[in-house]
């Protein structure tokens, strides 16, 4: 292994995150991440732009009033305007004025981007980059300088793109950071290209890496092993086009691969930010993210679980809780009795209660659902509810007797009617609902029917609903899957139901959704499994 020291973690989530697409932070939100980032042990967070929009420059206002104990704030800018003098340019002056002790400039040091981008002469651009650096050290300011386009700059025109650099240094930058602003460098060009800055360079080095060409945390490893100090990232790989380097990734191989320290970083709250921050931002967090991921430590073929359940070390690199994610365990129609019994306990039941042929019964269950097209992966709800009326004396809180859709089209406009019959508690309720298509209309009236009764479903929600096309082949008449994520207060929960019906499919799904919220809000008949059927 390669002897390297800890990095210095700079977090641009607030500024380069925020430019991805769809992503809009207020400044609220960026307050809140700003917070969550100190807390977790980032060392600085690059939080905006002031001199670009109000919204940054309001952050920093509003940021002063942060009580940071891990972190530093950093303000972002382009150098001075060209044509000006530079105390006279407003955005620079408004780095001096955000509050902040260290700020980020930036500069081309690609020639082709000088000329074609700037229209401006090389010279001009090292002009650029020497008054602003020096009116901002003069200032009091400590700047670390973004030598943006640097790769490409180097592999185009080696001695201009230095010559930035050496400019930089020679003005006061305490940092350079070298950009693969386009993220089409490979690591080994990386390596080679850091050997030779470092041969002419002696102030610290920093590395911000885009994800063009799925390397960013890659490059940023090499980086780090070729000495340079600091590595700047995001918090799920957010940024520009295909993002930058996923620190939700990079920061557990720093931590278990090369066995730095990391004293500062809360380690185990790597998956809370990240699903904190995806949230925020309004995304959906990635089940296949290593480290943080949902599916991250998840298994599922029948072997691999057998193994896992002797010792998790056959199938997990790292235990899922080093970074505060957990092991999931699936059934489906690849799943032998170890998933199954591993998968039971999950879910809170006593798999030694089970004889060997209610396991059985219960795999053959499963997989013949799974053959009609139901998928009990990502559907833990249904699955426990499966096992609760087969196994268990469970009693629902309510029984749905028949429901009836009615559609009416007012020229461009289309209503939708649900007519709900059901029996809570020894009562007949009825209900209607309009809704904006069928299923919100059934979702209306159900809930419409059953508040008084379970007031609880004010609190329940549902955030998500899928529908997938098994059998494309039969148009129409084929057969569907529907998914809907539903949740309360404290917890998220998936039901499915199946149908070439796509209501009835639907119907199936949301009926279970319900059910389980008010079983696990404790407003169920049946409070325990000891009442299992033999």
């Amino acid at each position: 292994m390669i002897h390297i020291f800890e990095p210095i973690l700079f977090d641009t989530t607030l500024r380069d995150g925020s430019q991805s697409e769809g992503v809009s932070f207020s400044i609220g939100d960026k307050i809140k991440i700003a917070q969550r980032l100190d807390d977790y042990g980032i060392h600085y967070i690059e939080g905006g732009w002031p001199g670009s929009n109000p919204k940054d420059e309001e952050f920093f206002v509003k940021a002063q009033n942060l009580n940071l104990k891990n972190t530093e704030l950093v303000a972002f800018s382009s150098t001075k305007k060209i044509g000006i003098n530079v105390e006279n340019d407003v955005n620079i002056n408004k780095l001096i004025t955000a509050g902040v002790k260290t700020v980020t400039i930036f500069a081309k040091s690609w020639d082709f981007h000088v000329i074609e981008a700037l229209n401006i002469s090389c010279e001009e651009n090292l002009k650029l980059i020497e008054d602003t650096i020096k009116y901002l050290k003069y200032n009091g300011m400590n700047v670390f300088f973004d030598a943006e386009h640097f790769f490409d700059g180097f592999n185009h025109n080696a001695k201009y793109a230095m010559k930035t650099l050496q400019v930089a240094q020679d003005s006061g930058a305490s940092t350079i950071i070298l950009c693969d602003t386009n993220g089409g460098q490979i690591p080994s060009r990386v390596r080679e290209i850091i050997k030779t800055v470092k041969k002419e360079i002696n102030v610290p080095l920093g590395i911000h890496a885009h994800n063009d060409s799925g390397l960013a945390v890659a490059n940023s490893l090499v980086a780090l092993e070729e000495g340079v100090e600091q590595i700047q990232g995001t918090i799920g790989g957010l940024g520009e086009r295909c993002g930058n380097t996923d620190l939700s990734i990079l920061i557990p191989i720093l931590k278990f691969k090369y066995n730095l320290p990391l004293t500062s970083i809360k380690i185990d709250k790597t998956t809370s930010i990240y699903n904190f921050v995806m949230e925020i931002a309004n995304l959906t967090p990635e089940n296949r993210k290593p480290f943080v991921g949902r599916s991250a430590f998840t298994h599922k073929g029948g072997v691999h679980v057998s193994a896992i359940i002797k010792n998790p070390l056959t199938y997990e690199h790292i235990p899922p809780e080093a970074v505060g994610n957990e092991r999931r365990i699936l059934v489906s129609e690849l799943s032998g009795k170890s998933n199954l019994k591993s998968k039971i306990e999950e879910l809170g039941f006593d798999a030694s209660k089970f004889s060997e042929s209610q396991i059985k019964s219960l795999t053959s269950k499963i997989k013949e659902y799974e053959h009609q097209g139901y998928q009990f992966e990502g559907a833990d709800a249904s699955l426990k509810l499966l096992i609760m009326r087969e196994f268990y004396d469970y009693v629902p809180d309510f029984q749905v007797e028949n429901f009836k859709i009615l559609s009416y089209n007012f020229g461009e406009e289309t209503s939708t009617e649900a007519v709900i019959k059901l029996k809570v508690k020894d009562k007949v309720v009825h209900a209607v609902s309009e809704g904006d298509g069928p299923v919100n209309a059934l979702d209306y009236a159900l809930r419409k029917a059953l508040e008084d009764f379970f007031p609880i479903l004010k609190d329940i929600k549902l955030i998500d609903y899928k529908v997938r096309v098994l059998d494309s082949s039969s148009g129409t008449a084929s057969k569907v899957r529907v998914l809907i994520e539903t949740k309360d207060s404290e917890r998220t929960w998936t039901t499915v139901g199946v149908s070439s019906n796509i209501i009835e499919a639907s119907w199936d799904a949301l009926i279970d959704s319900i059910e389980y919220g008010l079983y696990i809000n404790n407003c169920s008949e049946t409070k325990s499994y000891s009442n299992i059927k033999m």
